[in-house]
């Protein structure tokens, strides 16, 4: 008799529990299915819950990508948008479920035993356990490669004194990582902007833990293309670019969302004429005070174009109904809201003129591959990262500016929103940033054979 044939491969993937980082592994995770994976997909309990709440209808038991949960330590009634607890507590508590998951994968999975590990980058003790384990692995980083790059080089800079210990600049200046790359301000490091000192300095922690777990690690992924920050790739060749990663494209597919996508926001484009509608959006964590988010709809109201403005739930702390009811009645037939959008199907509708953005990367993928130039706000973390690429390296976007007070204005919505569309050459060079997104996850192109090469390593075993 001959030796056994080796199990089908098994990947196990476990992304940070924020939706941003959790939407591009999911998109990873189908590539992986479509290349003879099964997949095991693991969210935190709170996370499963609110994403199986979100799927339009039930999905079959034996289906090749199985969602699953392990607890992240906080008691029900926590806030998980608190970072730094986050951060703390899925490092106590995840490990051990973890593993367990992993071992029970050899015994009683009817999919075989997990093969191989990947791992968000602000996960990366689960890379630790791989090696334990004695499993592929690869690191997977959300995000752009500049903001990875940031994190693989602290230690440099603590050496160099331009960050201390706890990962707080010395002081505030430009700084470049390698030669020709995107200037960076070291008072935008965005493990300082996520809530205050001390959620900084866990993350900060944990980020350099992060670093010793992927010194030996096979794959270093990220959700980029070589062209979008190609000096960086030159200079760090170890990050390996497969993106952008694009949801939504299949309907019949789990994006990984926390809210159901209201779809009949399309009929609404359809009706709208070509490149009329400023889309407005802001991601699953930005949170405005009242006067801000009234502010903004003043600003939507008096630019007098068509708009759709993703209006979350919980996108302001104080309830918006009485103002937002009256608002959406003085807007009919020039704007709608919906709760959450089909964000990439949006985006890509001819309808859609510019992209209102708290420039999340997912986001700022998401409009430069469809050729859609930017407005900016960005809210927290790498998002000041993000703008400085949109609109000081590509140059497909412009800011949004503060006044005196810290409030972006209605005056300044209208203004930026006729600068914007007003610019030819910014719409131009956005659409040529979306040609170039295309070769790079076209047949051929880098990004397309990065992944394929890096999923047949993957059916290997060790």
């Amino acid at each position: 008799m001959g030796s056994p044939s080796p199990p089908q491969p098994h990947a196990l993937v476990l992304p940070f529990p924020l939706q941003g980082h959790i939407i591009p592994l999911m998109e990873l995770s189908h590539r992986l299915v479509d290349h003879g994976f099964s997949v095991t997909f693991v969210n935190t309990h709170f996370n499963h819950a609110r994403i199986l709440d979100s799927l339009p209808g039930p999905r079959a038991k034996t289906a090749p990508l199985r969602l699953v949960s392990v607890p992240d330590g906080l008691e029900p009634g926590v806030d998980r948008n608190d970072i730094g607890r986050l951060t703390l507590t899925i490092s106590e508590h995840m490990p051990g479920h973890l593993e367990e998951l992993i071992r029970a994968s050899s015994t009683k999975s009817k999919r075989g035993p997990v093969t191989c590990i990947i791992a968000d980058h602000s996960m990366a003790w689960a890379l630790d356990i791989a090696r334990k384990m004695c499993l592929r692995a690869a690191a997977f980083w959300p995000g752009s490669a500049a903001m990875l790059m940031t994190i693989l080089s602290s230690p440099n800079m603590i050496d160099d004194g331009t960050i201390d210990a706890n990962g707080v600049p010395t002081e505030h200046r430009m700084i470049r990582l390698g030669p020709e790359m995107l200037p960076m301000n070291t008072a935008h490091f965005w493990w300082n902007h996520l809530g205050g000192p001390i959620t900084g300095r866990i993350v900060f922690d944990s980020m350099m833990r992060g670093n010793k777990s992927i010194e030996t690690v096979e794959w270093v992924l990220c959700n980029s293309f070589a062209y979008a920050e190609h000096p960086l790739f030159n200079h760090a060749p170890r990050i390996c670019p497969i993106g952008p990663l694009l949801p939504g494209l299949k309907l019949d597919r789990p994006i990984g969302l926390y809210w159901p996508e209201d779809s009949s926001c399309e009929e609404w484009l359809d009706r709208q004429p070509l490149k009329s509608v400023v889309y407005v959006a802001f991601g699953s964590l930005t949170v405005f005070d009242q006067r801000q988010f009234e502010e903004l709809a003043l600003g939507l109201e008096i630019m007098g174009r068509q708009f759709l403005w993703v209006v979350r739930p919980d996108l302001t702390k104080a309830d918006h109904t009485t103002f937002l009811g009256c608002f959406e009645e003085r807007m009919a037939g020039r704007g709608r809201m919906v709760g959450w959008s089909p964000q990439q199907r949006v985006l890509a509708h001819p309808s859609v003129a510019c992209f209102v953005s708290h420039c999340g990367w997912n986001s700022t993928m998401e409009g430069v591959t469809n050729g859609v130039p930017f407005l900016c706000w960005p809210y927290f973390a790498d998002q000041f990262l993000n703008e400085s690429y949109i609109c000081d390296s590509w140059k497909v976007g412009l800011r949004l500016c503060r006044d005196a007070g810290g409030f972006i204005t209605k005056e300044e919505i209208k203004t930026k929103v006729e600068a914007l569309l007003g610019d030819r050459e910014v719409v131009g060079r956005a659409l040529e940033l979306k040609e170039m997104a295309e070769v790079s996850i076209a047949e051929g192109g880098s990004s397309y054979n990065n992944l394929n090469e890096f999923i047949e390593s993957m059916k290997t075993y060790v």
